[in-house]
């Protein structure tokens, strides 16, 4: 794109990178790269981006820690903007924690547990990043991150201000909330929480620790759980129920541990990976007439598209 130039130029003091593999940036460790990948070190200079590449209306998008992502193998003809070091802080302020949006969330529950406050511990095992788990609502063990916000400051998204809203104002419903829509980027986030006993806030995560190990297969690349929990059902059982689990295409495999997961069992392209997907999607449709839709978020061209 002629304007990629032009952008470099204009935000010469950042941290820019091009044609980066998405695939060192996304725990599926597959896809293709990013025309452009800039790394915000803070809110001024993610604002300063955000103006920059509205101007240009160049498409772009914000990813945390790249653990609900798929870029396809096209890649994406865009910039990619990468929260840096001033977003990754996590600080206590009376029983509440601040958390910057690029802060891992098992940071964060680990922070807790030091400081001897509950009510994080069913995030602690979540892959992602806090602004991540914001933007998609995310949950475990029949709760939702929703439950524990007190408010997130949002960076508007042609970066000319900032607003602070609570999970009421978020809209935030399963895997999903108001942001998802209209654009707006978390900057940090404060969780509300309460004191507790430190010995049994760390048995409780080491007994949700010892759980996810045992059921899930964390040794290998995935963004966690793929498909969205269809009404009345289990994703991961109605794809065991239809015989799938241990079903590979190229590298990505229906993980035989646990049939909700999509692997990477060694140089999965994301092409395998959504051939993978779809067969899966198939299958459960013909013996159940369920249509399971991807949690993860899938963006890019396919390889013969960006040419």
């Amino acid at each position: 794109m002629s304007h990629r130039e032009d952008i470099i130029n204009e935000l010469n003091n950042l941290n820019i990178l091009r044609d980066e593999p998405m695939s060192k940036h996304t725990s599926f460790r597959a896809g293709g790269t990013a025309d452009l990948m800039i790394v915000a070190e803070d809110e001024g200079e993610l604002c300063t981006a955000l103006k920059v590449l509205c101007a240009h209306d160049y498409p772009h998008m914000v990813v945390g820690n790249g653990s609900n992502i798929l870029v396809r193998d096209g890649g994406y003809r865009g910039a990619i903007l990468k929260l840096g070091r001033g977003f990754q802080g996590v600080v206590r302020e009376g029983n509440s924690l601040v958390c910057g949006a690029a802060a891992l969330l098992s940071t964060a529950a680990k922070t807790a547990m030091q400081e001897g406050l509950e009510g994080m511990e069913f995030a602690s095992g979540i892959p992602g990043s806090m602004g991540g788990a914001v933007f998609m609502n995310a949950g475990a063990y029949e709760k939702e991150i929703r439950e524990i916000i007190k408010e997130v400051r949002l960076i508007a998204p042609d970066g000319s201000g900032t607003e602070t809203k609570t999970a009421d104002q978020l809209q935030m419903g399963y895997r999903k909330t108001a942001i998802q829509q209209s654009g707006e980027i978390v900057s940090s986030v404060v969780l509300d929480l309460q004191e507790g006993d430190p010995g049994k806030i760390r048995e409780r995560i080491a007994e949700l620790t010892a759980r996810r190990n045992a059921k899930q297969p964390v040794s290998l690349p995935s963004a966690g759980s793929f498909f969205k929990r269809p009404e009345g059902h289990f994703a991961g059982k109605l794809i065991q129920d239809a015989g799938l689990k241990g079903l590979t295409v190229g590298g990505a495999q229906v993980s035989p541990l646990h049939a909700g997961f999509i692997v990477n069992i060694g140089n999965a392209t994301a092409t395998d990976i959504l051939q993978l997907m779809k067969i899966v999607q198939a299958k459960v449709m013909e013996q159940f007439g369920v249509m399971l839709e991807p949690e993860v978020r899938i963006i890019g061209e396919d390889k013969d598209d960006s040419k």
